[in-house]
């Protein structure tokens, strides 16, 4: 059983960047690709970017793809998605998430149903 505790949400202005940290303890971290998901209110939750168990894959959503980077340490057993010049529409809250998926170590996972664990997630704001 893994358990996910994200850190790093809070209110932002429009095009600046904020830095979200996901810590992993009670499992193998290297042994799981891991994602970040978001939700905003009233929607379902969205795949925004997901790295594989080798870290050397990494795959993000369209609306994301070149301001948002997503990263693991797995000395620390972490995962982590830098987020730049955000918009209003990146307003949510953002989920980290295990997956459960058996694949490639080099496999990027983006639908929701491949993964076993989340985190409670950290609400991220942006202001215009």
């Amino acid at each position: 059983q893994v358990q996910l505790v994200e850190s790093g949400g809070g209110l932002v202005q429009a095009g600046l960047s904020l830095g979200l940290s996901c810590s992993a303890s009670g499992g193998t971290f290297s042994s799981y690709a891991m994602g970040w998901f978001r939700q905003a209110p009233g929607k379902e939750r969205e795949f925004v970017a997901a790295i594989s168990r080798s870290g050397y894959d990494t795959h993000y959503a369209d609306s994301v793809k070149g301001r948002f980077t997503i990263s693991r340490n797995s000395a620390k057993n972490s995962v982590y998605l830098q987020m730049n010049n955000l918009e209003p529409e990146d307003t949510a809250v953002y989920y980290c998430a295990a997956s459960t998926a058996r694949g490639s170590i080099n496999a990027t996972p983006p639908r929701r149903n491949e993964y076993g664990f989340w985190g409670q997630g950290t609400q991220v704001t942006v202001s215009s």
